[in-house]
């Protein structure tokens, strides 16, 4: 397996992986086949156009088979989402109605589109930055989501971060045990588990 920087073709196999890690880590393509890139255009797409420098691809012979994404300052970045991202998904998608409790997981996505959350745990001056990382189950146990979440950690020391915090799932008690090893703590509850890891 490969680590090396992501490129604008490599948006349908990350696309791909965001799918097939989007049940809570499991594989989320039953719930969205309707709309199979849902998930991506949140997860991935941004990343890849507004963050080059923190977005990595795992490869293999088969194809990709992980991403690690962040991003240096997560108010500029989510600024740029709103303004530059999401008008066109919004076009695209358009918000569902009815009632919400019949809404299927790619509706609830859609509506998402048009309701986003830009939560950034406080103090935001120590943990501005923010990553995550999804990798197919061939890849996972074996060290690379460790060294892919190192390099960006030390993309971020280098370009001078003081911190970086990401998201967990409630539901993802392994992905919260990772990411303790690599030194995050918990730092709030909101909908999800925030952690957080200091940098300097």
């Amino acid at each position: 397996m490969r680590i090396r920087p992501a490129t604008p073709g490599d948006q349908p196999g990350a696309y791909r992986v965001c799918l097939e890690t989007g049940n809570d880590g499991a594989d989320g393509t039953a719930l969205y086949a309707d709309d199979p890139h849902a998930l991506g255009r949140i997860y991935v797409g941004p990343y890849l156009r507004f963050e080059p420098e923190l977005s990595l691809v795992l490869e293999d012979d088969d194809g990709i088979c992980g991403y690690a994404l962040g991003a240096f300052d997560s108010r500029y970045f989510y600024d740029r989402y709103e303004r530059e991202w999401r008008p066109r998904i919004c076009a695209e998608f358009p918000e569902p109605g009815g009632d919400p409790r019949q809404w299927t997981p790619v509706q609830e996505i859609h509506r998402h589109y048009h309701h986003p959350s830009y939560f950034c745990p406080e103090p935001y001056e120590c943990f501005p930055s923010h990553l995550h990382i999804d990798l197919l189950p061939r890849a996972q146990g074996r060290g690379y989501g460790r060294r892919m979440m190192e390099r960006n950690l030390a993309t971020l020391r280098r370009l001078g971060s003081p911190g970086a915090h990401l998201g967990v799932s409630l539901q993802n008690p392994r992905a919260v045990a990772f990411y303790r090893h690599l030194g995050f703590r918990e730092l709030v509850t909101e909908g999800c588990i925030y952690m957080g890891l200091e940098l300097r």
